[in-house]
């Protein structure tokens, strides 16, 4: 393919404010003979040699840069040499020291994407289909520390892009702690739905690691750029010889949703400050997750995510903080400051392992709340362009026939899930957290999106969808749905599954809720509920445990006030109260909020403990939500994403104040349904698996319900709720032959009284049911 020189290389340097540090360098190269590389394209390339500031203020960084790049648009300097360069930076820097470090730039390869090692080099590739021009930029490391500065290489389409993706290969570039972006050029259509801005320096959707300000929260450094950054060096993550993956089976799962920084991140953990809301920081808390007695950890967003987006611009949230993560910058790295003492993408990604190792170890697995339907770049009011929106808006996102970007996440923009290479985007992505981190699972958030074309038409047979259920690498992995987004396609019992897709049973949550807060004609749907669902999965060969139950979830109310308030409560949020659902199905007992009323919070104990009941009785898969266990509120804010405080920090003060009540129920529940597969059925219950001791299903104003699940073996369990507000004298059918009934849970009772695992004997012919509370007896030797 030729010898001759990679001239039309245009290599630039300038200064930006990327990164935290204060060490400069420049730049200086000259040609070299043709040498060969294998694999990576034609053999031509150039060797660089670098010149490195020892000190290199912000207002001689900024005429440097501005200089060369105007001698660049300008035509003076299509090649600088080396006198060239050395002038311009000694009229700029006049204390220089300089280093050599020979590169040599050959065109590359198109795959993989991302970032390769190749031979002796390293291979860049990134995809644009409508960009014009692509110039790679680099900053090189100095002295352990990473630079500010950006060495510019501006790609020949006539060598280095094949089809519509963009690539080069450079030998002798550092192996690790090199920061890299694009910058991105093209057509200025806005209404033909382009957004290419060659000012802004682009992070590589297929960047592995992603470098910003290191510390969570750090106001010092609250505008930090992000870019992609990569690590050769490190040696592969040791799993350990006897380590295994859980392979916990769907229908046993009981889940935890929790945050990563929440769960430890406040002083009451007792944990090390430099550890403190990081992944290390939930491997030292395993042991509370087992005594809670939960196999499966759902972990919001761990995708690296700017928790400081609301305070770009001013607005009426610019005071809040993202603690949620519902807002992804790059679908590959792991959160970055999730490591601890701000150890960087490199300890975050190591770190990470250690904790997946050791929940698997403790025999739990990890599932991760996954944000495919939308990313941090907003809308075309305020956008936030960090990556997919400079490189291809229109191959990214769903645009309107005005090139306008369509919103079905309520985020401001819609990623093109359906569009192939978005598609390949997102299973390359799961692929990755799959092999890479070994997680067991996804929960894939506004997942109706996911179902959209890419006009935003719903689609009966999604390919995204259909290629998840059927890659051979996600296999092993639980896949659930959330079954709706903002556009209104609410999928629940509908979502396409191909026998695989589990989901987020929404109705289940509502159907549920009405019933223990005592709203009529709600027995049916109750009953339908606890049974699994059969009416919303009962189809092909879908199962129980493709209904994941709950009753509460990161957004909305906590169970504390789910029974504690009639309204939201989201002033704090900036908002004026319009964020946050309006249809919670909650009763507040009586009073709205905090009260010393020993009735009410006696009521709401009951409701919590009935709530908790139901959910782990019920067939199909239980989720609970962090805190819950000990009675978390958030005072009323049902959507609280903003706030990095005790409104969502899991509190282990209050844990230990209420470790023999309710925490002590909540755990003896889940244990009891870990040990009785009556709650775990593999298929739907036919008439011999259940009983329901009812023959007044049309009437709408019974609250009652009472049924028993049989055991081949005899030892049945029986189960009632009253939601009435009186006592209901019950008659308790027959236990089976050589058995008696034993009362294992009565929540009207105090603790320890409310939960006895062995039982409490001398039950006679009838119960009296208490108002607001549930039952549950073991027929016994």
């Amino acid at each position: 393919m030729g010898t001759s020189l990679y001239s039309q290389q245009l290599l630039k340097m300038h200064r930006p404010p990327l990164c935290d540090s204060d060490s400069a360098f420049a730049t200086n190269f000259a040609p070299l003979t043709s040498s060969s590389c294998s694999g990576i394209g034609a053999s031509r390339g150039r060797e660089m040699g670098l010149k490195l500031s020892k000190s290199l203020s912000g207002g001689s960084g900024g005429s440097l840069s501005r200089k060369t790049r105007e001698d660049a648009h300008r035509g003076k300097a299509k090649v600088y040499g080396r006198q060239a360069q050395e002038r311009v930076l000694e009229e700029e820097v006049p204390d220089v020291s300089e280093i050599q470090r020979p590169f040599r730039v050959f065109p590359g390869q198109a795959f993989p994407l991302g970032v390769s090692e190749v031979d002796n080099g390293i291979n860049f590739a990134i995809f644009s289909q409508n960009a014009t021009a692509v110039t790679l930029c680099l900053s090189l490391p100095q002295s352990g520390r990473v630079n500010q500065e950006l060495i510019e290489l501006a790609l020949d389409p006539r060598d280095n892009k094949t089809g519509d993706i963009w690539h080069i290969f450079i030998e002798g570039v550092p192996r690790s702690n090199v920061l890299y972006g694009y910058r991105m050029d093209g057509p200025r259509g806005f209404n033909e739905g382009h957004r290419f801005d060659h000012s802004i320096v682009l992070i590589d959707p297929y960047a592995k690691l992603i470098e910003g300000r290191r510390f969570y929260g750090d106001t010092s450094h609250k505008l930090s750029k992000f870019l992609g950054t990569y690590d050769f060096d490190s040696l592969p993550f040791d799993w350990g010889e006897d380590y295994r993956l859980p392979n916990i089976p769907e229908k046993d799962l009981v889940v935890y949703e929790m945050s990563v920084r929440a769960f430890t991140v406040d002083e009451s953990s007792g944990l090390d400050s430099d550890i403190r809301g990081s992944y290390l920081g939930v491997i030292e808390k395993i042991p509370h997750l087992l005594e809670l007695g939960v196999n499966a950890v759902e972990l919001l967003p761990v995708f690296e995510f700017d928790e400081f987006e609301f305070q770009r611009r001013r607005n009426p949230r610019d005071h809040m903080i993202n603690t949620w993560g519902y807002s992804t910058i790059n679908f590959f790295s792991p959160m970055s400051r999730y490591a601890s003492a701000g150890g960087g993408p490199v300890n975050a990604s190591r770190e990470f392992k250690e904790m997946v190792k050791a929940l698997h170890g403790a025999g739990i697995e990890v599932i991760l709340d996954v944000v495919y339907n939308h990313t941090n770049e907003a809308d075309d009011k305020n956008p936030y362009t960090t990556s997919f929106r400079g490189i291809d808006n229109k191959v990214y996102y769903m645009l309107d026939s005005n090139g306008h970007l369509l919103d079905f996440s309520g985020c401001g923009n819609t990623l093109n899930c359906n569009h192939p290479v978005v598609m390949e985007l997102i299973l390359d992505s799961l692929r990755h957290w799959a092999t890479e981190y070994h997680v067991d699972g996804f929960r894939f958030d506004l997942a109706s999106v996911l179902c959209r074309g890419t006009d935003g038409s719903p689609l009966n047979a999604p390919p995204l969808i259909r290629a998840i259920a059927k890659d051979a690498i996600l296999s092993r992995c639980k896949i659930i749905a959330e079954p709706w987004d903002c556009g209104g396609l609410y999928l629940v019992g509908k979502f396409p599954n191909w026998d695989r897709w589990a989901e987020w049973n929404g109705k289940y949550r509502d159907d549920i809720r009405r019933f223990i807060k005592g709203d009529p004609g709600m027995k049916g749907s109750f009953a339908t509920r606890l049974a699994g669902s059969a009416d919303l999965y009962r189809v092909n060969k879908r199962k129980p445990y493709h209904s994941v139950n709950f009753i509460i979830a990161h957004d909305g109310f906590t169970l504390y006030d789910l029974v504690s308030y009639n309204f939201k409560h989201n002033d704090a949020n900036g908002e004026g109260g319009n964020d946050g659902s309006n249809d919670n199905f909650s009763w507040n007992c009586g009073i709205e909020g905090e009260t010393d009323d020993v009735k009410v919070k006696a009521l709401r104990s009951r409701q919590m403990k009935n709530f908790h009941l139901g959910l782990m009785v019920s067939q199909g898969v239980p989720m609970m939500l962090m805190g819950d266990e000990y009675a978390h509120s958030r005072y009323g804010n049902n959507n609280s994403y903003g706030h990095d405080t005790a409104l969502n920090h899991f509190l282990w003060t209050q844990l230990d104040e209420r470790k023999r009540s309710q925490f002590r129920f909540f755990s003896e529940m889940i244990k009891f349904r870990q040990t009785h597969p009556l709650f775990r059925h593999e298929d739907f219950l036919s008439k011999t698996d259940v009983t329901w001791h009812e023959d007044n299903w049309d009437n709408q104003e019974s609250k009652f319900l009472a049924f028993t699940l049989h055991d081949k073996n005899g030892g049945d369990i029986y189960i009632a709720f009253n939601a009435h507000d009186y006592f209901v004298k019950v008659a308790i059918p027959c236990p089976p032959k050589h058995r008696r009934w034993f009362r294992v849970v009565d929540t009207n009772l105090k603790a320890p009284d409310d939960f006895v695992s062995k039982g409490v004997p001398g039950l006679g012919s009838t119960y009296n049911v208490a108002p607001y509370s549930s039952i549950l007896l073991e027929a016994k030797l």
